[in-house]
């Protein structure tokens, strides 16, 4: 074992160390000669596709906050049971706020159309208000989100980049929008670090050629167009996605430029180089290549290195899924039970959990064999899930046993999701063979109480579900 360790991190560390040199080498090889063209092919749009990927690197992360805010049961539920307590809305967009620390965080209802706020209901959103057109351009688009720069409805004098995120019902009709605000100020502080970094000239600009967004130092004029250099070739920048152009300064000097439009807030990303620092800066990038490389390299090593030590025993012993019916098995279920119980600590809502039990399971096991018994729990175990939400788990408990978790769910709900479920159980027909084997479910359903551990609440609905097979099986019975 430790010798295959040792073959597996040598050949790695060898096969990271020839394509990171090779890489850095070779490309600096070839820039040498060739260095006007390398820079206006492959080194300025390198730099402007880094720059863009981080852009959007950046931008992914309160994406993701305005996903989780999209799809959270909470948001949802609190918007269709009519809004009830405005409090409890403010108090969890100014939980988002402080904890990701954006500059906003905001949730507009489809139905009051009511503009909620870390700081109160700001105000009513109108189709005849100007400053309302995003929301209804939100309401009416076909994709989950949008990025857009516009002034903040909390702050008139502040520009900010908004995610604006659809959310929709548990039909996917859509019923508000919901997301986060970032700071002008921080993209502007990106390009200074990209300036820096990079020992380019970077720039923002609309598709009207005006200059949008620049670190210190830019004394060039506000418009492409009334720039002495740029001017004559506005047009063929702002005509299409992306060029890579070079002209001569007012001084005479080489300039390469590579602009790109950036989707995302819909301007043109321009990054300039003077060809004086050219040399001196493939330089700095080669040995920033093979800092960078010998950073990764000894990272994915020392990764390699705790996850081979760490996991090596676990994931061999553990699994994930019940491998016949391919719900969670007793290890995630415990995982995920966790969880949820801890997070209701911090929101409380009920949750409830189902026992469910086939009935006459052995009778199918003694009259078709075993076969026909994995393959009625497979066909239980898919029809369990048509009937259940995604926020729900479903666990083969063991034999012919399962649990089902649902998260926000009363146990009124819990019952009527009881009784769906043995229903859609008991209309299916499994065929096998010649046969064609119908089952019920036996189901005892019972809610959590703050601070109980799993065993007490299985045991608890157990005992309900051991009830409705005394009264006769096929029934679901709700803990007292």
């Amino acid at each position: 074992m430790y010798r295959r360790k040792f073959l597996f991190v040598s050949a790695l560390t060898a096969l990271m160390v020839i394509g990171f040199m090779a890489t850095s080498l070779t490309s600096y090889f070839v820039a040498q000669d060739s260095l006007s063209r390398n820079i206006s092919e492959q080194m300025l749009p390198l730099t402007s596709d880094n720059i863009y990927s981080e852009i959007q690197r950046d931008l992914l992360r309160p994406i993701l906050i305005s996903s989780v805010m999209a799809t959270d049961t909470f948001v949802r539920d609190w918007a269709l049971n009519g809004e009830a307590d405005d409090e409890r809305i403010i108090a969890y967009l100014r939980e988002i706020q402080q904890q990701y620390q954006t500059i906003t965080a905001f949730y507009v209802s489809d139905e009051s159309r009511r503009y909620y706020h870390p700081s109160g209901v700001l105000r009513t959103v109108s189709p005849d208000e100007p400053g309302d057109e995003w929301y209804f351009r939100v309401r009416n688009m076909r994709a989950p989100f949008e990025v857009n720069v516009d002034t903040d409805t909390a702050d008139r004098s502040r520009v900010s980049i908004f995610i604006n995120y659809r959310v929709v019902d548990y039909n996917n009709n859509y019923i508000g929008a919901t997301g986060v605000g970032l700071s002008v100020e921080a993209v502007t502080q990106l390009i200074e670090t990209y300036q820096e970094r990079y020992n380019r000239s970077i720039f923002f600009v609309d598709r009207q050629g005006n200059v949008t967004l620049t670190g210190r130092g830019f004394d060039q004029a506000m418009r492409l167009q009334d720039q002495d250099s740029l001017g004559p070739l506005a047009t063929q920048i702002l005509s299409t996605p992306s060029a890579a152009i070079n002209f001569s300064d007012s001084q005479g000097n080489r300039v390469y430029l590579n602009s790109r439009l950036v989707p995302e807030f819909d301007w043109y990303l321009i990054v300039e180089q003077n060809s004086s620092t050219s040399s001196q800066q493939l330089d700095n990038t080669l040995l920033l290549n093979l800092g960078l490389s010998l950073a990764i390299m000894v990272l994915v090593l020392i990764i390699a290195h705790f996850t081979l030590r760490s996991y090596q025993r676990r994931l061999e012993d553990m699994a994930t899924r019940d491998r016949l019916t391919g719900v969670a098995n007793r290890h995630l279920f415990e995982m995920i039970f966790d969880h949820v119980t801890k997070n209701n600590q911090r929101y409380a809502r009920p949750i409830a959990l189902i026992g469910i039990d086939i009935d006459h399971f052995k009778r199918i096991n003694d009259t078709h064999g075993h076969q026909a018994g994995d393959l009625v729990l497979q066909a239980v175990a898919n029809a369990i899930l048509q009937h259940t939400r995604d926020s729900d788990t479903l666990c083969r408990w063991g034999g012919e046993e399962f649990v089902l978790l649902l998260d926000n769910c009363t146990s009124e709900a819990a019952m009527q999701r009881a009784e769906i479920i043995r229903n859609g159980v008991k209309a299916q027909v499994v065929a096998f063979g010649r046969a064609q084997l119908t089952v019920t479910l036996s189901l005892g359903v019972t809610t959590y109480h703050q601070g109980e551990a799993l065993d007490a609440l299985v045991a608890r609905a157990d005992t309900a579900l051991y009830q409705a097979k005394e009264e006769g099986r096929d029934r679901s019975v709700l803990a007292g």
